[in-house]
C-alpha cells in the first residue's frame, strides 16, 4: 500500500527548491503559481473540510482538480485562458511530484492528463492613432499625477513594454543623451534595450527633473513612492479612456487594458513595414510566430493584398421564393 504522504512539505520544496533555486523562476511566475495554489487549497478546504496544512497529497486527485478548474470558471467567471495558466501550475508541481514521489505515479498522471481547454483565439484590439493622441491627451498636466500617467502611458504605446516591465522600472533604466532607449527585462529573465523617439525621450527627460516621491528609484511610482501595481495601472489607464471618449467615441467601444497599448505599439511597427522578426525581436517575444496576430489583425494589411489580386468574375442571381413545401421544412 502507498503511503500516505503529506501535501505541505512537498509544495512548500516545490517552491524553495524547484522554483527558486533550481529554475530561478521569475517573481511573475512565482506570485502567479502561488496564487493558483492558495485558490486551491481553500477550494480544498472547503470540499475536505480539512486545514491546507493537514492535507495529505492523495486529496489532490484529478477528480478534485477538474472540479476546482470547473469552479473558477463559474464562480469566479475566468475566461478559458486563464483556466489554462492555472493549469499549468498545477501540472508544474504534480511533474516535480513525479520524481519526489514516484510511488504515486498513477495520481500523478492522471492529473498531468487533465486537458487544456480550447478557446476562440480573438483578433487582438489595438488603439488607431487618433484614439492614441485622444488617450495621451487626457492627463491633467498641471498636476504630479497627471504628468506620470502621461509619460507612462506615452512610453508604454511608444515601446510596447510589458505592465510588468513598466512598473518595475527605475531611473536609471532610462538612459538619455545619444541613442535614447530604456533597459528592462522582461520574459525569461531576457534584458533588452528598447529605443525612444524624441518626443518620448523629451517626456522622459522632464519627468526624470521632477523631484521624486519620497526618494523613490522607481520610475513612474506610487503616491507613496513604492511600485505601481497591475491593478493601479488598469485603474489609471480606464480612468483616461473615460476622459478621452468624450472626444474619441471611438474608444468607447473598445476594452482598452494595458495590455491593449502593447498592441497598439506593435501594429504601429507593422504598419510602418517592419518585418516580423525585428517587432519580435522589439517585444521580447520568444518566437517569431507569435507576432502573427498582428498581421491576423490588421485590416488595412488585408485589404491591400485584396487590392492586388484579381477578382473572381461573378453572377449575381435573382431571388425565387422557395416551395411552400420545402420552405416549411427548412424552417424546421
Amino acid at each position: 500500500m502507498r503511503p500516505d504522504i503529506p501535501l505541505a512539505p512537498l509544495l512548500e520544496r516545490f517552491f524553495t527548491q524547484r522554483l527558486l533555486q533550481q529554475r530561478q523562476a521569475s517573481p511573475h511566475t512565482i506570485s502567479s503559481y502561488r496564487d493558483t495554489f492558495r485558490l486551491l487549497l481553500r477550494f480544498a478546504h472547503q470540499r475536505l473540510h480539512t486545514p491546507p496544512a493537514r492535507l495529505a497529497f492523495t486529496a489532490l486527485d484529478a477528480p478534485l482538480l477538474a472540479a476546482f478548474l470547473d469552479d473558477l470558471e463559474r464562480r469566479r467567471q475566468i475566461t478559458a485562458r486563464s483556466r489554462n495558466l492555472r493549469l499549468t501550475a498545477v501540472r508544474s508541481f504534480f511533474q516535480y511530484a513525479a520524481y519526489e514521489e514516484p510511488a504515486h505515479a498513477e495520481q500523478i498522471q492522471r492529473v498531468l492528463a487533465i486537458p487544456r481547454k480550447r478557446f476562440t483565439r480573438r483578433l487582438v484590439t489595438y488603439l488607431t492613432r487618433p484614439e492614441v493622441d485622444a488617450l495621451l491627451a487626457a492627463p491633467d498636466p498641471g498636476i504630479w499625477f497627471g504628468r506620470r500617467d502621461h509619460a507612462l502611458l506615452l512610453l508604454a504605446v511608444q515601446t510596447g513594454l510589458r505592465v510588468s516591465e513598466l512598473t518595475s522600472l527605475q531611473r536609471a533604466d532610462v538612459i538619455m543623451g545619444v541613442g535614447a532607449h530604456v533597459r528592462c527585462v522582461g520574459k525569461g529573465r531576457k534584458e533588452r534595450c528598447t529605443p525612444l523617439t524624441k518626443p518620448t525621450a523629451a517626456v522622459l527627460r522632464a519627468w526624470l527633473r521632477e523631484p521624486a516621491r519620497r526618494q523613490a528609484v522607481t520610475l513612474f511610482p506610487s503616491a507613496q513612492g513604492g511600485r505601481l501595481s497591475h491593478d493601479s495601472v488598469a485603474d489609471l489607464l480606464a480612468k483616461h479612456v473615460a476622459r478621452a471618449a468624450q472626444g474619441c467615441p471611438s474608444l468607447r467601444d473598445k476594452r482598452v487594458t494595458p495590455h491593449c497599448l502593447r498592441h497598439t505599439a506593435a501594429m504601429e511597427l507593422l504598419l510602418a513595414g517592419v518585418d516580423r522578426a525585428v517587432i519580435a525581436l522589439w517585444l521580447g517575444h520568444e518566437s517569431v510566430e507569435t507576432t502573427q496576430m498582428y498581421l491576423e489583425a490588421n485590416l488595412a494589411l488585408k485589404e491591400e493584398i485584396l487590392a492586388k489580386t484579381t477578382p473572381p468574375a461573378g453572377t449575381p442571381g435573382r431571388y425565387h421564393a422557395d416551395d411552400k413545401l420545402l420552405a416549411f421544412l427548412n424552417q424546421l
